[in-house]
């Protein structure tokens, strides 16, 4: 029986559905799902669950078992076919028997990249490739980037007043947006690899960076030029990695202090371009993605989150806006550093979304 293109569609959104739920535990691998389907019905489902376990296409087929035999797989990434931490993947695919492979995109990954699809083609398999890709893209869109430019995904989030305020110009910010859009805020913890503030906002606010899900500890990266952070900051506990990210020539006494704590002192240069506005992003990005940090979301401030975007790190913008106005010209505002000189040199975002979170709106878009 031939699988109409609409059947098809409905099981790929399985496939990313089931990709989606294993999704805290297997960076810096892939996010995939498997399905496998027999005359109109799924038989079995698969996922990768964390790093170094097996694949969605292995755990699918081990479900189904002697049922796999003619199945068509659907999968939202191409299969595997080399030896890495777990064995190919097309060998246990053309071992199973199954007669169509329905794919989402190729695999960026040097190692693989239609590799995998042209030997299972070979081995007399059916291959349906492109199928709901860019749905597919969006959800692997940190794996994508740090695999083919080797640094991490980078989401600007930001909390503000309706007039661009971060915070008062006392420093108080606490809180401008509503308990709903914190919650939100929190959570998304839980979907990156790392999270990154600027010494300041240690000072100020004193956060402890912890995801809202007990499955995922995001790095926590401080950014602190002259190694100022407090000895007792919430972000120095033990529940989760941290990370300061320092100049050189700092106090080596305190370096020792925080390393005997288990806290890694990452010493790196000044930003070339601009020395006295703090350290080179760029560097640190690419020392964290040797590390296996394949997303970052930014918590400000505003310096911070100037550097970022003036330096070109940032891939996706959430601003969260409340209906307050704060004003002060020595309020802090959500991006600082120089700014630009003509609007038409403004940062322009594309794919823009607009969501509520109580009286609050989520402004989000990618750049």
């Amino acid at each position: 029986m031939r699988m109409n293109p609409q059947s098809e569609l409905q099981f790929m959104h399985k496939a990313i559905a089931l990709a989606r739920e294993g999704s805290f535990r297997v960076s810096p691998n892939p996010k995939v799902g498997c399905v496998l389907v027999k005359k109109g019905k799924v038989i079995s489902r698969g996922r990768h669950e964390h790093f170094g376990g097996a694949h969605a296409e292995i755990n699918a087929l081990w479900e189904a078992g002697v049922r796999a035999r003619g199945s068509t797989m659907f999968i939202n990434l191409e299969p595997c076919g080399h030896y890495g931490k777990t064995p190919p993947c097309t060998e246990a695919i053309l071992k199973a028997g199954v007669k169509k492979v329905v794919v989402g995109m190729v695999d960026p990954n040097p190692l693989v990249k239609g590799k995998g699809l042209r030997e299972l083609r070979a081995k007399g398999i059916k291959i349906k490739l492109g199928v709901l890709r860019e749905e597919c893209a969006k959800l692997n869109e940190p794996y994508i980037k740090y695999i083919t430019r080797g640094i991490p995904f980078v989401i600007l989030k930001s909390a503000m007043s309706l007039d661009g305020k971060i915070a008062t110009q006392k420093g108080d910010s606490k809180w401008i947006t509503s308990e709903a859009s914190r919650k939100y805020a929190k959570a998304l913890r839980s979907q990156v690899d790392g999270v990154l503030v600027g010494i300041d906002t240690v000072i100020k606010d004193n956060p402890g960076l912890l995801a809202s899900s007990s499955q995922k500890r995001p790095i926590r990266i401080i950014m602190d030029s002259h190694l100022r952070i407090p000895l007792d900051a919430r972000v120095l506990n033990s529940r989760a990695p941290t990370i300061v990210a320092t100049g050189k020539g700092v106090d080596r006494k305190k370096i020792e202090r925080l390393q005997a704590r288990g806290i890694e002192v990452l010493q790196i240069p000044r930003w070339k371009k601009h020395p006295r506005r703090g350290l080179d992003l760029k560097f640190l990005m690419r020392e964290l993605a040797k590390r296996g940090v394949t997303s970052i979301l930014i918590e400000g401030g505003g310096r911070v989150n100037a550097s970022a975007l003036e330096m070109g790190l940032v891939d996706k913008v959430l601003f969260f806006i409340a209906p307050k106005i704060v004003g002060g010209e020595d309020a802090i505002t959500a991006v600082e550093g120089e700014g630009i000189d003509r609007i038409g040199q403004a940062i322009r975002l594309k794919d823009t979304k607009v969501r509520r979170f109580g009286e609050d709106i989520l402004f989000e878009g990618y750049i």
